[in-house]
């Protein structure tokens, strides 16, 4: 049986402004500046850069009628054109760095790592059928110089889409001229082949000898560090191991990535703030390039008041009106979300650099305090995914390097001094102890764990394990050395 019955219900919805705003908190500079322009060209109320003398009677902040319907005639237009008050986002604070200017990114120029080794195959000796098998196999190389496919699949690939019939043993002669291509070991099937390639190129050597037959025959001996089976293989003592590894060690797992790295642009991570150490005293500045200026153009507010003086409306006029005001209404909100944009950024990393000054006046990483997304949400009164998002894609620049925000949280522990410290002190004693270990005879996560509880960190021996897979460290077998 259907029934009606009412039901209140009391339910917290976004607007679409606020929803704009999280986006807004959480991009990075580049992302941001972008973000900025894209908003420029949609808005063409919306302008940048700084405002002529005669403009300073910008609309003012008072509310309008942001209903579904406008209707012009109820627009009060002196709202928009009014100069009792500058705008409070006009008045701009000093907290952000002199760096407005510095926008371009250099970058290197050249061709690409597919180009540079099509150039390559005009120096072989192929045939017409022939050349197109081999641009097709260098159009399989990834960018570490990899090609990550089965012979076979490659040629039924030559079938449909070169229209190209041959077989696996054709692909593998013409793979083996592409794989003579520079830079060493480019064109390989996987790291055993990529390794080997190099070592054929290699001068003739007794070392050189051992190392092919090490990467050749007992490879995966080799990857796992069994030292006492390959000298047993090999029949070679701890010295002609450890000249044959040598050799291997010289090698690049990746030549692609290496050989194309000098045309890419540049890496290179813009810092939202600066954190600076003068005197003693800490200071922190907020990137200028998160406070563009930017103003209602001065064309809109033209084209209101010549509405306004005008003496017959008709009905195209009222449209435009109306089209005009959503203009001014987005570009008004879109200033003054940057602003607030603005303050929760300096806000929140004021608030962590307060939080963790012991660690920002000496630079002792066993001076951080443990602390988590919930402290600083708590103490400056905002939501915890408002401050997720300036930790998760913001740096700061601190005199102890550039560092992403979010390596300033981390848990806690108490140590055997009943003291709370972070688990970044945890990992950086434990990779201390991993670098002064024996490489001969690498300590397991159980011998670990006895020597950090001796040091008074009490952690078990799943959480030694976590760590040293955090600070990157493998497990003992693998850190095996010779």
């Amino acid at each position: 049986m259907l029934k009606q019955h009412l039901q209140f219900k009391l339910s917290q919805k976004l607007s679409p402004q606020q929803i704009q705003l999280m986006k807004l908190i959480q991009l990075p500079i580049q992302s941001f500046e972008q973000q900025i322009l894209r908003e420029i060209e949609e808005n063409p109320a919306l302008a940048s850069g700084k405002e002529k003398e005669d403009n300073q009677d910008e609309f003012s902040n008072s509310e309008e009628d942001r209903g579904d319907v406008i209707e012009a005639d109820d627009i009060d237009i002196d709202a928009y054109l009014s100069d009792d008050e500058i705008p409070e986002y006009r008045l701009r604070s000093q907290n952000y760095s002199a760096d407005d200017e510095d926008k371009h990114v250099p970058y290197a120029a050249g061709i690409s790592f597919h180009q540079q080794l099509m150039a390559q195959l005009d120096t072989f000796t192929f045939n017409e059928e022939e050349y197109r098998i081999a641009a097709f196999l260098v159009g399989s190389i990834d960018s570490s110089g990899y090609i990550r496919r089965e012979l076979i699949d490659i040629v039924d690939d030559l079938a449909f889409t070169e229209n190209i019939y041959t077989n696996e043993e054709e692909v593998r002669k013409i793979l083996d001229d592409v794989q003579q291509l520079d830079p060493p070991g480019v064109g390989a099937l996987d790291l055993q082949d990529c390794l080997l390639i190099q070592l054929n190129r290699k001068a003739q050597s007794t070392a050189v000898d051992h190392a092919i037959l090490l990467i050749k025959d007992l490879f995966d001996a080799f990857s796992k560090k069994h030292f006492s089976k390959i000298k047993q293989r090999l029949n070679i003592d701890d010295e002609a191991l450890k000249a044959a590894m040598s050799e291997v060690e010289k090698l690049n797992p990746k030549p692609g990535a290496t050989y194309g790295s000098n045309t890419k642009i540049n890496a290179h991570i813009v810092p939202d703030f600066t954190i600076q150490l003068i005197d003693g005293q800490l200071t922190l500045m907020l990137n200028g390039r998160n406070a563009p200026e930017l103003h209602v153009s001065s064309e809109y507010r033209n084209m209101l008041s010549g509405y306004k003086e005008a003496t017959q409306k008709n009905k195209e006029q009222q449209k435009a009106v109306q089209f005009i005001k959503q203009k001014l209404d987005a570009a008004r909100w879109f200033i003054d979300a940057i602003k607030q944009r603005q303050n929760t950024l300096h806000q929140t990393m004021k608030t962590i650099m307060d939080f963790q000054e012991e660690y920002f006046l000496t630079g002792d990483e066993q001076k951080l305090k443990p602390m988590i997304l919930k402290d600083i949400a708590d103490r400056i009164g905002m939501d915890i995914s408002t401050v997720s998002r300036v930790a998760n894609s913001k740096y700061v620049d601190t005199p102890y390097g550039t560092k992403l925000v979010k390596w300033f949280f981390s848990e806690g522990i108490t140590n055997s001094a009943g003291e709370d410290i972070s688990t970044i002190e945890v990992k950086k004693v434990l990779g201390d102890v991993i670098n002064a270990e024996e490489k001969s005879s690498p300590l397991t996560d159980e011998q670990l764990m006895k020597i950090m509880n001796d040091k008074g960190y009490p952690i078990a021996r799943r959480t030694v394990a976590k760590y040293r897979e955090m600070i990157g460290a493998p497990v003992a077998r693998l850190r095996k050395e010779l």
